[in-house]
Parts: structure tokens; C-alpha cells; sequence
């Protein structure tokens, strides 16, 4: 829809500027009308003029999102006019990419636009759409305080979960660098101080020292062409999963992976959960609410499944009997919606269903990384052994020799 912005009086002769949304012209005239007598002057706005250039480069976390929603809730239960409220956040928050972004709100609400467009336009690359939704509904249902409260609890979910996750891979990660320094030390600097002194003796290597100089070979020659490789690799990986067909394919594949796919089976539950929770409580109709939780789950084969349901309950049918349909769904997220939506009460339902796919997540991480953890040992020793055995044995030779 565009924006206009327009100058406009009273009839006692105070100017007043603002900027509204409508579909035409006309239809702005009349609106700007209701609240002032005479339009002075009207501009449509250009799309591209609204938005941050700096957006596309901007990394809001859920950390920075939970603190910043819980202090609009407590300013806005202080009664504060909402410009003051945005002044006041913008000034406290930490985060200088959201905090350039609530100034620029603030003074887009200054002008006249309302919290939620201003958010949709300055944030539609750096803000969720949760975030942006949840705000539009609070808005429209005149209960924005609601709104902050329910994504602060949100917000803090999820960077509690993300934390969980992040610090149970911490270990593993940092053995993981240890191990690649130290084979790269081992092939570039110790395999070929042994490798003369091997070719120095009469004797024949065994197979075990003979493939460990190759090996080292290799990587003295070709590592630099091998990191290119793999780097060129991730790269065309990471452009075909951006396509759609290509998308939906990692995706299929994440979904298959032993261990690791029940994982991001439960967090796209557990992001669907929350989401819907927490829109179909700020007010949101319910095909706007699918949408919006469609949107926001990161497995796109989830997330197809949760879009292809909106034909069916457009045309009455309820959203459980929908979801029945998908493959890829756990089967206890479908039968609990349903009876939510039986019962009339799908938001609390929903609002369990989230803890408990949460508790899920972080039970079942921490059960993938407690076996990783000895195959990452296992395979190490493997490793160990083997440039043992390629050391040793040829010294074992020369002195059976002698």
C-alpha cells in the first residue's frame, strides 16, 4: 500500500505534518481529513526512501530483542506517551544496530506514522517478522503492552535455548580446532623431518609409514588448493540452498541425518509453537497467524507444510485436520493443535507444547553431543596410533636388521 506524506491545517491556521498509508490519493485526502481541515500538500513516498540502507548488515540477536520489548512493557505500564517510550529504549539499549533503528522509529512516529508500520519499513531485513506481526496486532487490538510482555517471555526462550545449544557444542568445537591445529602441524612439520631420515636407512617402510609420507605429501603440496576447493564447495552449497528447489532439499536432507534431524524435527515444532502461541494471543486472525509462524521456521520442509495448510482452512477446514497432512510435523504437535482447536483454547495449548519441544531440544542435543564427544576421542586415538605405528615400525625394522 503507499505512503504519503502531507502537510496539512487547522482551521484556526496550526500547520501539522504527518504520513499516511492508503490506496490512492483520494482515499489518503480523506483520511488526513478526519484529523485536520485542509491538506496543504501531498507527496507519495518512495518504497526504497523508508527503508535502512545499513539494514542488510544489521544482526539483531533474541538477547537484544527480550531486553528491548521488556522495556517497551515496563514503559508503556508507566503510561508514557509511545514517542517518549521509543526516545527512552532507543537511549537504554545496547544493541547500537537496534538502537539506530528505534531512532529512526521514534522519529517516524513523531511524523505521524503508527509503531508497527514504522517498524515493518525500517526493519524488514533486520527485525523478525514475529516482531514485526506481534507489534501490527497489538496495535490493532489496542493492547501493545500485551504484545511486549508475550515477546519479551518469547524472545528470552529462544536465546535461552540458543545458549543451551551453543554452550553443550563448546567442547567439542574447541577439541575439534585443537585436533585440526595439531594434524597440521604433524603433516607439515614432523612427517617430513621423519620422511629424510626414513629414506636415509636401508630398509623397506611398512605400508602404515609409506601412506603416512604420501599423505603428508599431499598436503605440503596441495593444501592451499584443497582449502579453495572446500571453500568453493560451502560457497556453491550455500548459493543452491537459497533457491527454492534447492532449499527444500537441504532441508529434506537435514530432516534424514540420524540424531541431528530429530533435533531440527523438534525446533521447527518448537519455533511453530511459539510463534502461533504467541500471535493468536496478541489478537491475530488465524490465517495471518499460520502465515506469519509458516514464515518464521527455518526448515523450509517444516515450513512448506505449515503454508500448504492455509488453502484447506481458508476453505473451513480446521487447522488440526490440515496438519494431519504433512509428513514431516511430529505427529504430537498435529493431535495437540486439534484438540487446542476443539477445545478453544489452542493458544495455552500451544504455549505447553513450545516448553515442552524446548525441554526436547536441549535433552536431545545434549544426547547427540554426549556421543559425540567419545567418537571424537575414538577417532583422535585412531589417529594417534596410526602415525605411532608409522614411526615405530620402521625403527623396529633397522634394528632386526642389525
Amino acid at each position: 500500500m503507499p505512503t504519503y506524506r502531507y502537510e496539512g491545517a487547522y482551521a484556526g491556521g496550526e500547520r501539522v505534518t504527518g504520513v499516511v498509508e492508503a490506496v490512492s490519493q483520494t482515499a489518503a485526502v480523506a483520511q488526513i481529513r478526519q484529523s485536520c481541515e485542509v491538506v496543504l500538500s501531498l507527496k507519495e513516498v518512495p518504497r526504497a526512501a523508508v527503508r535502512d540502507p545499513l539494514a542488510r548488515f544489521q544482526r539483531i540477536s533474541a538477547k537484544s530483542l527480550a531486553l528491548t520489548c521488556r522495556q517497551f512493557a515496563i514503559i508503556l505500564k508507566a503510561g508514557l506517551p509511545l514517542v517518549q517510550t521509543v526516545d527512552l529504549v532507543a537511549e537504554q539499549c545496547p544493541d547500537r544496530a537496534l538502537g539506530r533503528l528505534l531512532r529512526q522509529v521514534s522519529e517516524d512516529v513523531s511524523n505521524g506514522w503508527s509503531l508497527s508500520y514504522s517498524f515493518s519499513q525500517r526493519g524488514e531485513r533486520s527485525l523478525p517478522v514475529t516482531f514485526r506481526e506481534t507489534v501490527r496486532a497489538g496495535e490493532e487490538s489496542g493492547d501493545l503492552l500485551s504484545s511486549f510482555d508475550r515477546m519479551a517471555e518469547y524472545y528470552h526462550r529462544m536465546n535461552k535455548t540458543r545458549e543451551s545449544v551453543v554452550s553443550a557444542l563448546t567442547y567439542p568445537a574447541f577439541v575439534l580446532a585443537v585436533a585440526a591445529v595439531v594434524v597440521a602441524i604433524i603433516m607439515g612439520y614432523a612427517v617430513p623431518t621423519f620422511t629424510g631420515m626414513f629414506q636415509s636407512m636401508d630398509v623397506e617402510l611398512p605400508w602404515v609409514t609409506v601412506a603416512l609420507i604420501g599423505v603428508s605429501n599431499f598436503f605440503q603440496r596441495y593444501a592451499l588448493v584443497l582449502l579453495g576447493v572446500m571453500a568453493l564447495a560451502v560457497f556453491l552449497l550455500r548459493l543452491y540452498g537459497l533457491t527454492e528447489k534447492g532449499g527444500a532439499v537441504l532441508a529434506g536432507l537435514q530432516l534424514k541425518l540420524p540424531l541431528i534431524g530429530e533435533v531440527v524435527r523438534m525446533s521447527g515444532a518448537s519455533q511453530f509453537a511459539h510463534t502461533m502461541s504467541t500471535l493468536l494471543t496478541a489478537g491475530m486472525p488465524i490465517l495471518q497467524a499460520i502465515e506469519v509462524s509458516g514464515r518464521t521456521m527455518t526448515n523450509q520442509c517444516m515450513s512448506d507444510e505449515v503454508l500448504n495448510t492455509l488453502p484447506r482452512v481458508e476453505g473451513g477446514r480446521p487447522l488440526g485436520e490440515c496438519m494431519s497432512y504433512a509428513r514431516e510435523l511430529p505427529p504430537m504437535l498435529v493431535q495437540m493443535t486439534a484438540v487446542g482447536e476443539a477445545t478453544g483454547s489452542m493458544e495455552s495449548t500451544l504455549k505447553v507444547l513450545a516448553e515442552y519441544y524446548d525441554n526436547e531440544v536441549e535433552v536431545r542435543t545434549k544426547r547427540a553431543l554426549a556421543l559425540l564427544e567419545p567418537t571424537i576421542i575414538v577417532v583422535l586415538a585412531i589417529f594417534v596410533v596410526f602415525i605411532l605405528m608409522a614411526v615405530y615400525l620402521p625403527m623396529f625394522s633397522m634394528y632386526s636388521a642389525i
